[in-house]
């Protein structure tokens, strides 16, 4: 057999085998190891606002992001690259609330958000007016667990696909906890439960922020959609795991820089945005990541044709 068509149909095996195991790599995880940072923007520090950014939420529907400071003074609206498009004042916190902390911020969809106040380990919903205000001692909440010290709740992420929740506490002891929230003027009764030993099983020094994946469209009806992403500032990692607390994979962001990363979010593209408290800087940032494109099906196809032409060009001048 000439040998430039054994190569070919070599390298067609080979090509083929490389396209299923992407396949099955994009079913299991989104491999946060082709990520890179394609954006660093400075957010508008909006009367001390926009400082100490400490969690930050995409709305689909607006196709924005918000984001809050960890002094509680309000939220921020902001475009994919960081520009102000609005903001809303907490015009005060329940009295019990003396460090106002807010650490987690989740979009619900149709301008409803929520945030959560860290040592009190409450979660309070309201709907964002640009330019008003909201009392979020008259919200509507629930406790997601007894009041602690400064290692409580630091992050909460929205499942669209049931309205479930996912929150992560930050230390002593470490947890990712999951289920349903009821909001209610009264306080309502949390039923997050902890999917496992956070300690012991993820190995990081402290969690940060959660971000569910089952927004992101391309993982819709996969294994990954599943998937949550946990930011662990003290580690300096961006972990992917599954809901037993399996790391997939992993985004090391100890050299991006030296601001104190806080927050995680993902749009339905898969597109990551991290935001970072202003540390002694001018402001706080947000930073994008973005996946290198994989080459699609069509791709594919006219590589393989390509090289069967190659094999057929070389049968053809064989039996000339």
């Amino acid at each position: 057999m000439n040998k430039t068509l054994i190569f070919s149909r070599v390298f067609a095996a080979a090509l083929l085998t490389m396209a299923s195991v992407q396949a099955q790599a994009d079913v299991n995880s989104i491999n946060l190891g082709n990520y890179a940072v394609t954006g660093n923007y400075a957010l508008d520090t909006l009367n001390d606002m926009g400082l100490e950014a400490s969690a930050v939420t995409y709305a689909r529907d607006r196709n924005s992001l918000f984001f809050i400071g960890d002094e509680g003074m309000g939220v921020v609206e902001i475009s994919l690259t960081g520009q102000t498009l609005g903001t809303m004042r907490f015009s005060n916190w329940p009295a019990a609330s003396t460090n106002n902390d807010a650490e987690g911020l989740a979009y619900l969809g149709g301008g409803v958000l929520v945030v959560t106040e860290e040592r009190l380990q409450d979660a309070y919903r309201f709907d964002y007016v640009a330019g008003g205000s909201v009392a979020l001692a008259n919200a509507a909440y629930v406790s997601i667990g007894a009041t602690v010290g400064n290692v409580g709740i630091e992050g909460i992420s929205y499942d669209p696909r049931n309205g479930s929740f996912v929150s992560v506490k930050q230390d002593n002891p470490q947890a990712v906890l999951a289920g349903n929230l009821t909001f209610t003027p009264a306080g309502g009764v949390s039923s997050m439960t902890a999917l496992f030993n956070a300690d012991s099983v993820l190995g990081l020094a402290s969690l940060s922020d959660v971000q569910t994946l089952s927004p992101v469209d391309a993982l819709a009806g996969t294994a990954a959609a599943d998937n949550l992403l946990i930011l662990s500032l003290d580690s300096k990692k961006l972990v992917e795991i599954n809901r037993s607390g399996a790391i997939l994979s992993t985004y090391d962001f100890s050299g991006l820089t030296t601001q104190a990363i806080e927050g995680v979010t993902v749009d339905h593209n898969g597109t990551i945005y991290l935001v970072a408290e202003d540390s002694g800087t001018p402001s706080s940032r947000l930073f994008v990541l973005s996946a290198a494109p994989v080459p699609e099906a069509e791709t594919w196809a006219m590589m393989l044709a390509g090289l069967g032409l190659v094999g057929f060009r070389a049968r053809r001048r064989k039996a000339v």
